[in-house]
């Protein structure tokens, strides 16, 4: 019996993790994380419960990765803090992963094993053979990954260019050999299965940005995903062409930089690149920046630049902004703040809503075909993807001549089981998602996140009393005070009248009523948060202080 389990990615953009367990054997396909939604304040990023791993961790033969993003890579050091194991991939992957791991203290050489495309891998009661396949990231690979019961294929993120900026095409050929020999079943990325045709191609996009940056008179700035080292390399070669200077301004953008030097897959003569401090050294219209920000994050150089507040580099007239990148969903009011600010300190700002300055690293619905023709799957299980996308995928697939029983959706937690019967869900194992807050990983739970959600809408109430232990009576308050909850010198007769009601509550309670003080704050939390309710509709977390002297 082989069994597959999805620990994360069937239902949502992120957290992929999948396991493929046959007999007392296992290996895990990849280790993501998902950054927080709206409703999660304060919280970091979100990783998969690992537990059902952990619980096995003796089995687990190896972790192999498709490819270096965050969603796929990003919670690998909170598994291998647990539990030793070693890691399969390619040279870019295993150089950015190995940087992370050094950031948690946890580096250890001997876990992991550098593979490229075209190789054959033995694991356990596995061979895995990595395909090449293009995305938005140098080295990604898609998995053909033999098993006791036939072939299964994972494509990893993908999309089908035949004039990527890389130059690394998906091997369809390779896909297509797998196709003709037998294909049990084919997991496949359903992230763009909405978007009709096909993707545009980074030619496309490098004709587009050659043309803005050769007709802008100014300084440019381009502002993109710092894994997208291709991009990077088409936007150098546009400088060179254009007599410009390259500064990379960003943590993540030199650092990326910096690697894919190293491993020869970026190329920057020296006397091209400066450093940001020297941009005023020379003219204008010499200067090409490649930046992080493109997604609205606060901090970033580009969100520091739209706000007035970078150290080195200040926006004016005459500058070009390009964000290469397209708008995540939830990124978008944040992304139009930075926009705003940029136009209100003269720059010209062009984004993938206004111009093809960006292109998809995933496959687009005619490459999505493409994809389950050539593997002419006999089982298909779509992945990668919220809920919707999965059907989405499951209807294309019945579009080529897929039957509708040969196609398994499944969703986070369920086991697909393949054996002599066929190919079924037959059981579920427990899943969930893990909020890291800082150093505290699982610690935060519903409760303390409805809790911030109160603090942040209703804001918040303290009051403090002081009662005498003898007599139980007050000797100092009811004080009250009020943190994003109502402007004390406009409303300072809504805190004196609720002063009154906790008072009354205080006669109310009877002196020999055993743990005096804890009914008390009960009973004030509840009249307070009814009467601020009826007075002004809004209900602030409540948090009496009441100690005996």
């Amino acid at each position: 019996m082989l069994k597959i389990i999805p620990l994360g990615g069937l239902g949502e953009i992120g957290l992929n993790m999948m396991v493929i367990e046959y007999e007392d054997t296992l290996i895990i396909v990849d280790v993501g994380l998902m950054f927080p939604e709206n409703y999660m304040l304060g919280i970091d990023i979100v990783i998969p419960d690992m537990s059902y791993v952990l619980q096995k961790k003796h089995s687990v033969a190896g972790i192999v990765l498709t490819h270096a993003h965050e969603d796929h890579i990003g919670a690998l050091p909170y598994l291998l803090r647990e539990a030793q194991l070693p890691v399969y991939a390619t040279p870019f992957t295993l150089a950015i992963l190995k940087h992370k791991l050094e950031e948690h203290g946890l580096l250890c050489d001997n876990l992991f094993h550098t593979v490229h495309p075209d190789m054959k891998i033995p694991i356990g009661p596995f061979e895995v053979d990595f395909i090449r396949v293009s995305h938005s990231i140098i080295d990604g690979v898609g998995l053909a990954i033999h098993t006791p019961l036939g072939v299964i294929i994972h494509t990893g993120d993908f999309r089908i260019s035949y004039s990527p900026a890389d130059g690394i095409t998906t091997d369809i050929a390779k896909f297509a050999r797998y196709g003709q020999q037998g294909v049990l079943a084919l997991f496949s990325d359903s992230t763009n299965v909405e978007h009709e045709g096909y993707n545009i191609s980074d030619q496309v996009v490098g004709e587009t940005l050659a043309g803005i940056i050769g007709n802008s008179p100014g300084r440019v700035i381009v502002a993109l995903f710092a894994s997208n080292v291709a991009r990077m390399q088409q936007l150098i070669d546009i400088a060179s062409n254009n007599r410009r200077k390259i500064v990379l301004s960003g943590r993540s953008i030199e650092l990326t930089a910096m690697i894919a030097q190293q491993l020869g897959y970026l190329t920057i003569h020296e006397d091209m690149q400066i450093n940001e401090k020297a941009i005023d050294d020379y003219p204008e219209q010499e200067i090409l920046m490649i930046t992080t920000g493109s997604q609205g994050e606060p901090m970033s150089a580009l969100a520091r630049m739209a706000s007035g507040f970078h150290k080195h580099i200040k926006v004016k007239k005459g500058d070009t902004i390009i964000l290469s990148s397209k708008f995540i969903p939830g990124n978008e009011k944040a992304i139009a703040h930075i926009i705003n600010n940029l136009y209100r300190r003269g720059a010209d700002v062009i984004y993938d809503k206004v111009s093809e300055v960006h292109v998809s690293g995933h496959a687009y619905q005619e490459e999505l075909k493409l994809m389950l023709q050539l593997t002419n799957p006999k089982y298909f299980i779509p992945i990668h993807g919220e809920y919707r996308h999965l059907v989405h995928h499951a209807r294309l697939a019945r579009l080529i001549g897929i039957p509708e029983n040969k196609t398994i959706l499944a969703e986070n937690g369920q086991v697909i089981v393949f054996d002599e019967q066929g190919a079924r869900i037959a059981d579920s194992v427990h899943i969930g998602r893990i909020l890291i807050d800082g150093k505290g990983i699982g610690d935060i739970g519903k409760s303390v996140l409805k809790e911030r959600r109160s603090l942040a809408e209703d804001g918040l109430v303290v009051v403090v009393m002081a009662i005498d232990e003898e007599t139980q009576t007050v000797m100092y308050g009811p004080e009250i005070f009020s943190k994003g909850f109502v402007f004390l010198e406009e409303t300072g007769h809504l805190l004196l009248d609720a002063q009154c009601v906790i008072l009354e509550i205080v006669e109310d309670v009877a002196l020999h009523i055993p743990d005096r003080i804890h009914v008390m704050k009960t009973k004030i939390q509840k009249a307070l948060r009814q009467y601020f309710n009826f007075v002004i509709k809004r209900k602030p977390v409540i948090l009496p202080v009441i100690f005996s002297v």
